[in-house]
């Protein structure tokens, strides 16, 4: 049994739950207080470096969610597999376990290659990876603004073929891609705060990932949203380590031979 049992279906909820954990969760770091002091980058470098205004990154954001919730609501029909009672037989812990970490790998593997692809080609970059570039110091409501077609292939697509390939349901792909989303807001929420779960137990963090929005770093970390694996296995990992400003907060830095 779920919260949602007898309100909406699973496929409603893996449709519309993703979207509205990203804006709660997204919704909760833009409203806390300034925390100067676990910021990666000063408010001064936010407003300076960053080339697309808020207003134009959540639109960006809503439209790609709509692609999504599209996509996604057709993936969940054509794959149902209710009974003739309407509900659907959730294999075992064990087994929802191993699909969850299945669908972790392949999200990873995926996002990978496509996003370092995006990189090496110039007219792609150029075209359409730069977009989200523009938000050179990241924050956490411009986690998911991208180009519609890089929202598309990158995310909609990546998320869908882990879906499939791992063969979970879609009441456990609700959880999944809540926590996808999660994991996804947190490493571009520009703030290194004591006790974030991320931080410790995945290497792939905010940090992590913001050393490659920095200028020289877009030809490094790739991975995400979860594992470093590919970045260490094909030489794109470059250790960072992070200095205490004396004006308060953190600078993630390259370590360079």
């Amino acid at each position: 049994m779920v919260l949602w049992d007898g309100y909406v279906s699973d496929e409603l909820m893996g449709t519309f739950a993703p979207i509205l954990v990203y804006w709660l969760y997204a919704g909760f770091y833009q409203l806390l207080p300034p925390l100067d002091n676990y910021r990666l980058h000063t408010r001064k470098e936010e407003s300076e470096k960053n080339l697309v205004p808020l207003g134009v990154v959540i639109k960006g954001v809503l439209l790609q969610q709509l692609v999504q919730a599209v996509v996604a609501h057709l993936l969940f029909l054509v794959t149902s597999n209710a009974s003739s009672s309407g509900v659907t037989v959730q294999p075992s812990l064990p087994i929802q376990a191993v699909q969850f970490a299945i669908a972790m790998l392949v999200m990873d593997a995926w996002q990978y290659f496509v996003h370092r692809y995006m990189h090496q080609n110039k007219f792609l970059y150029r075209h359409i990876h730069s977009q989200h570039h523009r938000l050179v110091v990241p924050y956490a409501i411009g986690a998911l603004y991208n180009h519609p077609l890089e929202g598309l292939l990158l995310d909609t697509v990546g998320g869908a073929i882990s879906f499939l390939i791992s063969g979970m349901t879609a009441r456990t792909a609700v959880f999944f891609f809540c926590f996808a989303v999660v994991k996804t807001v947190d490493d571009h929420c520009g703030l290194w705060l004591p006790g974030n779960i991320f931080h410790i137990f995945f290497q792939n963090n905010t940090a992590y990932h913001d050393i490659h929005h920095q200028l020289q770093g877009t030809k490094f970390n790739y991975s995400q949203p979860f594992f470093s694996i590919w970045d260490i296995l094909l030489g794109t990992y470059v250790p960072y380590r992070l200095i205490k400003r004396p004006e308060g907060g953190f600078e993630a830095r390259l370590i360079k031979d």
